[in-house]
């Protein structure tokens, strides 16, 4: 039998207190009123084709008497034809009917406002209700997926409106097309000096960025996430707009397959690097070149590579070399100051690319030493006309340092694997919700983080490309790009000549440089600098002395260096 309430079993139980009079229902905010009564959401029009360009060919070439020859349209492949989707806008609305109910389950209170439908994602904006907390919505993103059964959800504030972005993939994915964007006219009027084509915003506008102004460009993303194809869009981009006259490359490939399709065309520097000593080489030219152009600016009171190019071409055209006024003394007659016009044999300059297809593998290899290149041309290199772009599919910390990140502020993150990992490469979470293929979030260096679907482009249209450049002429590569020159100041006869193709070697080589830049030669300073420890430091001084370069430790352990500043015997 049931048990009996306690007061009916004798216990002095006291009596309950009379209930409180029951407090009239507040009215229901109007993020809660009946879907009926709402208002349908804003739903953009399906996208458009981009405008092309109304240029001629000639406006193309740029100028006309470059010998090279800019590549046609004709050598990519066209569009897959009906490739514009058909707007379903009562499906649409369903759905953001359908996102409100999900929402309101999770106790997130809200009204969709407008549907904005892209070639891959459609974005649903959200006007959340008083105090609902933007990290609160940002966190129920897998869950939203979920509930939609979509195979990821991205939600993002946007920036200077109250409302929230939620993103969801199409059923259908549109292919972004890379001769569509070639030929649109945003490309053809872009006024940069490097431009990139990185594909179309969610609403389906082209978008195309400067490389010049970046000014570095640092690329992350997993296998598969569509890395290397993104490489070769930004890499196409320059060979449709700039010759060789106007911008050089250095390749930089470990993976040795992704970038040889591009061997001995006529923007090279130097054959494509693939051998890690030689891509540290190739980081050290760029370094000298750059202060070899940081002097030439210097010698005619200019500050950029534009300004340098600017006077160059203007003392071409009027047949009178750039020079100036140097004092040479003084009349001994009069007194006077004597002056002599010294003149420089100068020539436009063009734009250097270092593009490395796989900095984890350097890292892994020559950390130390790539890492301080790096962090001295992603300082100085801007205004000398040398820009970076490094791609890695291992975005974590011991490959993407604090060093290289605070020098490389613009970003592109394809689809990562973790959030650990998309806080890395963006300093936010949201390239794990990524959906592959070209899906990218693109972070300039001060602007917010866009979303951005790169264009596909086949191996067989870089081939073609390639071929195209082949056939207008031989590279003219410069070898101290990937060779030590031979009158390099650092280079030592009693060494053996692979010196720089073993890492033990090229790391005492490295030492001898710093001491004799220094004049300091101790174990526990060479310890400091090159980050090994005391044993290690030990033997390259006595290897040292037992080469000649350095004497004997005196009485109180210092010791006297056998060459100058420069590495030339005393």
């Amino acid at each position: 039998a049931p048990r009996a309430p306690a007061q009916f079993q004798g216990l002095d139980a006291p009596a309950p207190e009379p209930r409180p009079a029951a407090r009239p229902a507040a009215p229901e905010p109007a993020f809660a009123a009946p879907m009926a009564e709402r208002r349908a959401p804003e739903i953009s029009d399906p996208t458009r084709p981009i405008k092309p360009a109304q240029l001629s060919a000639v406006s193309r070439q740029g100028d006309l008497f470059d010998k090279f020859e800019l590549p046609p349209l004709e050598l990519l492949a066209d569009p897959p034809p009906n490739s514009q989707p058909k707007i379903d806008k009562l499906g649409l609305e369903r759905n953001a009917r359908l996102l409100e109910t999900v929402l309101d389950d999770f106790n997130v209170k809200g009204e969709i406002t407008a549907v904005r439908t892209g070639p891959v994602v459609t974005m649903y904006e959200l006007e959340p209700a008083p105090g609902i907390k933007a990290s609160r919505v940002i966190g129920l993103a897998d869950d939203i997926a979920r509930n939609m059964s979509a195979i990821s959800a991205r939600v993002s504030s946007i920036p200077g409106r109250t409302v929230m972005g939620i993103e969801l993939p199409n059923a259908d994915r549109q292919m972004v097309s890379f001769k569509e964007m070639v030929a649109s006219e945003t490309f053809a009027a872009h006024k940069g000096l490097l431009p990139i084509i990185l594909g179309k915003d969610i609403a389906g506008e082209p978008i195309v960025a400067d490389l010049a102004t970046m000014p570095h460009l640092l690329v992350a993303g997993t296998t598969g996430s569509g890395k290397s194809v993104g490489l070769n869009c930004i890499l196409l981009s320059l060979l449709y707009r700039l010759t060789p006259a106007q911008c050089r490359m250095i390749l930089v490939d470990p993976k040795v397959l992704e970038l040889k399709s591009y061997d001995n065309i006529p923007h090279l520097l130097s054959p494509v690097v693939t051998e890690p000593a030689k891509a540290v080489r190739a980081l050290k030219w760029a370094v000298e070149e750059m202060e070899r152009r940081y002097r030439m600016m210097s010698e005619i009171s200019v500050r950029n590579i534009s300004g340098f190019n600017d006077k160059v071409r203007a003392a071409i055209a009027k047949g009178k070399p750039l020079g100036k006024r140097i004092p040479i003394g003084f009349d001994p007659d009069t007194g006077e100051e004597l002056f002599e016009d010294q003149q420089y044999d100068y020539q436009v300059l063009p734009q250097i690319v270092v593009i490395v297809d796989e900095l984890a593998d350097l890292m892994v290899t020559v950390g130390k030493e790539i890492e301080v290149l790096i962090q001295r041309l992603s300082q100085k290199s801007r205004a000398a006309g040398i820009h970076l772009i490094m791609a890695t599919q291992r975005p974590s910390v011991d490959v993407i340092t604090g060093v290289i990140k605070a020098n490389l502020p613009t970003r592109i993150s394809f689809a990562v694997t973790s959030r650990i990992d998309s806080r890395t490469i963006l300093g936010e979470q949201g390239a794990e919700q990524l959906l592959g293929k070209g899906d990218m979030l693109y972070k300039p260096s001060t602007d917010p983080i866009r979303r951005v679907h790169g264009p596909f482009v086949s191996d067989e249209e870089v081939e073609k490309i390639a071929d195209h450049w082949r056939a207008q002429g031989e590279p003219e590569y410069v070898d101290s790009v990937t060779e030590e020159p031979e009158d390099s100041p650092f280079g030592f006869d009693d060494l053996d000549a692979t010196a720089s193709d073993n890492p033990e070697e090229r790391k005492y080589r490295q030492v001898c440089q710093l001491v004799f830049e220094s004049q300091k030669a101790s174990a526990s300073w060479i310890q400091r600098q090159m980050g090994v420890g005391y044993n290690t430091a030990s033997k390259w001084i006595e290897r040292m002395e037992a080469d000649g370069l350095v004497g004997p430790a005196n009485h109180v352990g210092r010791r006297e260096i056998y060459r100058d500043k420069d590495g030339n015997p005393l």
